[in-house]
């Protein structure tokens, strides 16, 4: 079965979280023979999103079957259960504490869980449908969500109200975003077959000089990656294929066929090696590209 979602490990990326359809998630060292080095079985369904917390230490497995699993990433025991009958779509860990984390629901809430207690300690609830990404800005105090009403919010954190609303008529929705390392703009997946920018402090208005295309999106929610010095831009594609932009210009830098039998739905960057991008697709391969 295929793989969703691929995550390095913060910081230093000598390992590769994986997220597989058949309800595992596995652990790949970068280095050496490159083997499996551990599968983390516990969930009945396809897992949506995995995700590293702060340190790496532990990680969270957010699956179809409505459970999400926080995981000990060295022993591989299940250190808590958490679910409030929905199915969760996307698990980020707040980048300041590491028990806290938001998971983005298929009822279109963003609840807020707390690690120790399993507790819900806050809710965010102003999307219309189904919740695709979360992600932070302004060093953790907001919080940038999209959804499948084609709408993009702006929250403090910890706050229920959204304090801007990003909805245009010509928007659509965006099941990808992902910030820039400079941290000064974040990059979406537009379903329009265009990557689009926003600023991601101040105002949060539209770059529109600054678009990506050339690649068919297709209705799925192909990841998109950047290099760690900020200059390229990554995201697959439905047809399979692999899309490098660069990031001043906005030109194709270049392309090639990833992965067959579906879409690559998932790309990711190493957070040290320059010239090292890992894919993942729905025929169950996991590629490394130099």
């Amino acid at each position: 079965k295929g793989v969703h979602r691929v995550r390095f490990f913060p910081g230093t990326g000598h390992l590769l979280l994986s997220a597989g359809l058949d309800g595992k998630c596995k652990v790949w060292s970068m280095y050496g023979t490159r083997q499996c080095m551990r599968t983390y079985i516990g969930h009945s369904a396809a897992v949506r999103d995995v995700q590293f917390s702060n340190d790496g230490s532990k990680f969270l497995s957010a699956s179809f079957d409505r459970y999400i699993r926080l995981w000990d990433t060295e022993s591989g025991e299940v250190l808590n259960t958490f679910t409030n009958r929905r199915v969760p779509y996307v698990v980020q860990f707040y980048p300041r504490d590491n028990n806290l984390f938001v998971v983005g629901m298929s009822d279109a809430k963003i609840v807020t869980f707390d690690a120790t207690t399993g507790e819900i300690t806050q809710e965010y609830n102003h999307h219309l449908a189904a919740v695709n990404t979360i992600t932070f800005c302004e060093d953790a105090t907001k919080m940038v969500t999209s959804s499948d009403d084609k709408k993009v919010l702006v929250w403090e954190w910890d706050i229920g109200v959204p304090i801007k609303y990003i909805s245009d008529p010509t928007m659509h929705s965006m099941p990808a975003i992902v910030k820039h390392p400079s941290d000064r703009f974040w990059a979406g997946q537009s379903l329009d077959n265009t990557i689009c920018v926003y600023q991601a402090s101040d105002r949060y208005s539209l770059q529109r000089k600054k678009k990506f295309s050339g690649h068919n999106i297709a209705g799925y929610a192909c990841d998109i990656a950047f290099s760690p010095n900020g200059k390229f831009v990554v995201s697959g594609d439905s047809d399979g294929k692999l899309f490098f932009w660069d990031w001043n210009s906005g030109k194709n830098y270049r392309k090639f066929h990833a992965h067959e039998k579906g879409p690559t739905i998932g790309c990711a960057w190493h957070p040290i090696e320059p010239s090292l991008v890992v894919t993942c697709g729905w025929d169950a391969v996991i590629k490394v590209w130099e």
